[in-house]
C-alpha cells in the first residue's frame, strides 16, 4: 500500500470519520513471537511451544502475544499514513479501548487499517483519536480493534 500523507491539522480535520489508509502485509514468524516473549517473559507455551501447540491447541499452531500485536500497531499504522506540519513531537497518549478480537497463528500475515475518529485540541498542540483495526490475512474477524490516541506537540 501506499502511505498516505496528510499536511497539517487542517487537512487531517476534513477527514474525520474516514478511513485514511491501510498497511502491508506483515508476517507474524514464530522468531518474532519467541523474541517477545524473552521481551516480556511471558513464554506461555500456546506463544513458543510449537510441537505441543500442534496436539494441544485448537489452533493446532502457536499463537502471538495480543500485547505483541498490539506494539505492531505503531509500525503498521506508520506504514499507512503520516502525519506532517508545524509539530515537534508526537507521543503515544494510550488507548480507550482494546479488544483482541481472534489469536494470530504465528506465520500469519496482518495489516492495520486506520479510520481517523477524531481531531481535538489539548494544551500545547492536538490529539488524534485513530481507530485501527488489525486484520489477519484470510481470516474472518480482525486480530485486535483499537481507539488509539495518539499527540502532536506544536513546536
Amino acid at each position: 500500500m501506499t502511505q498516505r500523507i496528510i499536511d497539517g491539522i487542517q487537512e487531517l480535520k476534513g477527514l474525520v470519520g474516514q478511513e485514511v489508509g491501510a498497511s502491508d502485509w506483515f508476517e507474524v514468524t514464530q522468531s518474532r513471537i519467541n523474541a517477545f516473549a524473552d521481551a516480556t517473559e511471558d513464554h506461555q507455551w500456546i506463544h513458543v511451544d510449537v510441537e505441543r501447540a500442534k496436539t494441544d491447541s485448537p489452533f493446532h499452531s502457536t499463537i502471538a502475544h495480543g500485547f505483541l500485536t498490539l506494539s505492531l500497531l505503531p509500525h503498521l499504522v506508520s506504514q499507512a499514513v503520516k502525519v506532517q506540519g508545524d509539530f515537534k513531537m508526537g507521543i503515544n497518549y494510550g488507548l480507550n479501548r482494546l479488544r483482541f478480537v481472534s489469536p494470530v497463528p504465528s506465520g500469519s500475515r496482518v495489516r492495520a487499517r486506520v479510520v481517523l475518529q477524531a481531531v481535538e485540541d489539548v494544551s500545547g498542540g492536538f490529539q488524534i483519536r485513530w481507530s485501527a483495526t488489525c486484520e489477519i490475512e484470510g481470516g474472518t474477524k480482525p486480530a485486535l480493534v483499537a481507539e488509539w490516541l495518539v499527540r502532536y506537540y506544536s513546536s
